[in-house]
C-alpha cells in the first residue's frame, strides 16, 4: 500500500506513464499537435481523437504500453480519464483513494484534476487503453 508520503515522492520521478501523453504537458491538445517523443519506459499510440463532445474539449483514446519497472510521476489532467487494463498490470495510487494493484480486465477511473500517480508491477509489459476527455486549451498532463 502507498503512503500519503509514498505517494508523494512520485513526483521525483520520470513524467507521467499512466497517462501515456504527459510530454503533451508542454503543447495543446488538438487534432493538429503531434506528442513529442516518449519516455524511456512507455510507448504511447493514439487510436482516435475527435473535437467534443462540447466546444473547447477534446476526446483521445489511447494505447500506453508499459515496461516493467517504470513509474508513474504523481500528475493531473484537465477532463476525467477511463482506462481499461489489457495485459500486465499497474499499482494506481489515486489521491483520495487506496492504491489500486490494477490487471488485465480491470477498469478505472481518474476524476477531473486528481493527482495520481502509479508503478508497473509484475514481469510483463503493461498496456492500457484511455479514454481522455479534457480541454483542448490546457496541457493534457501537468505535474502535480
Amino acid at each position: 500500500m502507498l503512503t500519503r508520503r509514498g505517494f508523494a515522492g512520485f513526483a521525483g520521478f520520470a513524467s507521467c506513464a499512466l497517462c501515456g501523453l504527459a510530454e503533451f504537458a508542454a503543447s495543446e491538445v488538438s487534432a493538429q499537435t503531434a506528442p513529442p517523443p516518449a519516455p524511456a519506459g512507455f510507448t504511447r499510440k493514439i487510436l482516435s481523437q475527435m473535437d467534443g463532445p462540447m466546444p473547447g474539449y477534446v476526446t483521445l483514446v489511447v494505447e500506453v504500453s508499459i515496461d516493467p519497472g517504470t513509474v508513474v510521476a504523481r500528475h493531473t489532467h484537465p477532463g476525467i480519464e477511463s482506462g481499461y487494463v489489457v495485459a500486465g498490470g499497474l499499482d494506481l495510487p489515486i489521491e483520495g483513494q487506496p492504491t489500486r494493484a490494477l490487471k488485465p480486465g480491470d477498469g478505472f477511473q481518474v476524476p477531473v484534476a486528481t493527482p495520481h500517480a502509479g508503478s508497473k508491477n509484475g514481469e510483463i509489459k503493461t498496456v492500457i487503453v484511455s479514454t481522455y476527455v479534457v480541454e483542448k486549451s490546457k496541457p493534457l498532463a501537468s505535474p502535480a
